[in-house]
């Protein structure tokens, strides 16, 4: 059955072979990816001068580091002499240099060249010219955001957009001033498939009654399909007998102090292409950052986020971290369920959405555009 032969009430998927096909992943990552603003890191994670992380932003490795001036500066992991790997682990310090371990090229934390075998008798070679390769940087929400565009786009007509265009505008998302709150927990989620299914995933909830039971108990208007993304401004209310966002619905913390009443026993979720999920709950917020690293392949880090004092007290999060957890765990299972069926030939021509998964259609629809693959 064709597109145009569909009950009105579905609407084509992308074709399976989007979801597998090596050189359309890595279409994704030259239009995608490696253009738009990617959340690498958290600036907390980097608190001292010389704290660096190497992240994987589509075909290229990335260097985030913090400093003597205190700023968070990202370059391109390769060095300028022979195109070594220049930082070979994903974190560490250094104390106030980064040395290539091939031919011994000196790079400092603001990217100059400071030091080569001979160098004083080359001085012809600038040594901010021949430096360390600058990667664009924004810091917001508490994260650091990177472009690997010559030109990068607005941050605020895309990233901030997409909030604007979930919460009603960017007010509703200050209000839990998610840069002062600390880490409580990371997960790492190692997820055996495509960028895009778990992205599909996280924007419906068609599924949420079917695998989400702990989930639909605490939000209980989820169990009828309709995800807390399908239409500005909408969050999903707690149960009537919901103390707070747990795995057992028990109370959790204090109420973030900026979030007002008309955002509490509620939660929202926010999906920031091309990478990011934001969960705002009334007493932490949840962050997803994706890291694509092959058609069958994703990285996910999840961030819970609490009150400093939660933190520095010591208090247990776990009934919390527990909640999303699981719902990560299901949802992922989900994903892996699926990645290898779109291979099949039962999906050569990609599957359906139903109603309440029409805005998925919408994040197709984008696919396609951006990466100008108007024919899948």
């Amino acid at each position: 059955m064709t597109a145009t032969e569909l009950p009105s009430s579905l609407i084509p998927t992308l074709p399976g072979h989007t979801y597998t096909d090596p050189t359309i992943f890595e279409l994704e990552q030259e239009k995608i990816f490696e253009v738009m603003w990617f959340c690498a890191v958290r600036s907390a994670d980097l608190p001292e001068a010389g704290n660096f992380r190497t992240v994987q932003i589509g075909r290229e490795s990335v260097l985030v580091a913090r400093s003597r001036d205190g700023a968070l500066r990202a370059f391109l992991n390769i060095c300028r002499h022979r195109g070594a790997k220049l930082c070979v682990e994903e974190t560490g310090t250094v104390k106030r240099n980064f040395q290539c371990p091939y031919h011994a090229w000196t790079y400092g934390l603001d990217g100059k060249l400071v030091a080569a075998p001979n160098l004083t008798s080359m001085p012809d070679v600038d040594r901010v010219e021949y430096g360390l390769k600058t990667v664009h940087l924004r810091e917001w929400l508490g994260y650091a955001w990177l472009c690997l565009a010559d030109e990068p786009p607005s941050f605020e007509e895309t990233v901030q957009r997409d909030v604007r265009e979930r919460l009603g505008n960017l007010d509703a998302i200050g209000n839990y001033q998610v840069s002062e709150l600390d880490l409580g927990r990371r997960i790492t989620y190692d997820v055996k498939a495509n960028w895009k299914l778990i992205i599909e995933n996280f924007m419906e909830c068609y599924h949420c009654a079917t695998i989400h039971p702990e989930l639909t108990e605490v939000l209980p208007e989820f169990a009828d399909g309709y995800a807390a993304q399908y239409y500005v401004g909408h969050g999903a209310v707690f149960g009537e007998e919901i103390k707070g966002f747990t795995i057992d619905g028990s109370e959790g913390f204090d109420t973030l102090s900026g979030v007002g009443a008309d955002q509490e026993r509620r939660y929202y979720a926010i999906t920031v292409r091309p990478q990011v999920f934001i969960n705002l709950v009334p007493d932490h917020v949840i962050i997803h950052r994706m890291f694509p690293l092959a058609a069958d392949r994703t990285i996910v880090e999840c961030d819970w986020l609490y009150a400093k004092d939660v933190v520095a007290t010591g208090k247990d999060v776990s009934r919390s971290v527990e909640l999303f957890h699981r719902v990560n765990e299901q949802d992922f299972e989900a994903c892996e369920r699926c990645q290898p069926a779109m291979s099949s030939r039962a999906y050569a021509q990609g599957g359906v959405l139903v109603p309440s998964e029409h805005h998925i259609g919408e994040f197709h629809r984008w696919v396609r555009e951006v990466t100008s693959a108007k024919g899948w």
